[in-house]
């Protein structure tokens, strides 16, 4: 049994194929972002692997050697589709927008146990993914790096909240700045957190 991703569904699948995964359902602030990647097997990275397990140093290397040898899509959903929508609608969306960015694709190999709807080919949901695909993985990897550079970006215009250590998910220091600054325009104002806070600041005021 391998120990890390394969192109064992690749392979099964046949034809063009796509892995896409998402990265941001868990933050109280900035989008939620989707890859989907068509690898090259000509020329498929070494250390592909789920984002998670690797350093951002290494992310970085990956992604470059991606942009060059593979093809890459990026999808996003923005924090007023993630309140209109909820998280999980909105994040089919940005998956939706990845696919749509590449060639015609024959499958997709979609990270989880759901398959979004209205895509544009079959497609076959596989749990844990990103650690098992190496096109998973590579779409774990450019989702990955492309939120947290978003994050850093938004994190210079609106500081104080440490979006550049976060990323938007809540850590200590980031439900601390929520309580002592304020929700910012970027905040999911749908997210419990946020929605107490701002609820909180209405009863005072009211």
């Amino acid at each position: 049994m391998s120990d890390g991703p394969d192109l064992f569904f690749e392979i099964q699948a046949g034809g063009r194929v796509a892995g896409v995964d998402e990265v941001g359902r868990g933050p109280l602030a900035g989008p939620v972002t989707a890859a989907a990647v068509v690898l090259n097997p000509a020329a498929i990275p070494e250390g592909l692997n789920d984002s998670k397990k690797l350093t951002a140093r290494k992310r970085t290397a990956l992604i470059e050697l991606l942009l060059a040898h593979a093809e890459v899509s990026l999808g996003w959903a923005s924090v007023e589709e993630i309140d209109a929508l909820n998280i999980r609608n909105a994040t089919f969306l940005a998956m939706q927008r990845a696919l749509a960015g590449l060639a015609q694709v024959d499958h997709a190999l979609i990270d989880g146990n759901a398959i979004p709807p209205d895509l544009p080919c079959p497609a076959t949901a596989i749990v844990k993914g990103d650690g098992r695909s190496l096109s998973i993985s590579a779409a774990s990897i450019a989702a990955k790096v492309a939120r947290d550079d978003h994050m850093r970006a938004l994190g210079q215009q609106f500081p104080g909240y440490g979006w550049d250590r976060n990323a938007g998910y809540p850590t200590a220091d980031h439900r601390q700045a929520l309580l002592d600054i304020g929700v910012s325009p970027h905040h999911r104002r749908s997210f419990k957190p946020v929605h107490n806070i701002l609820y909180q600041d209405k009863s005072i005021t009211s």
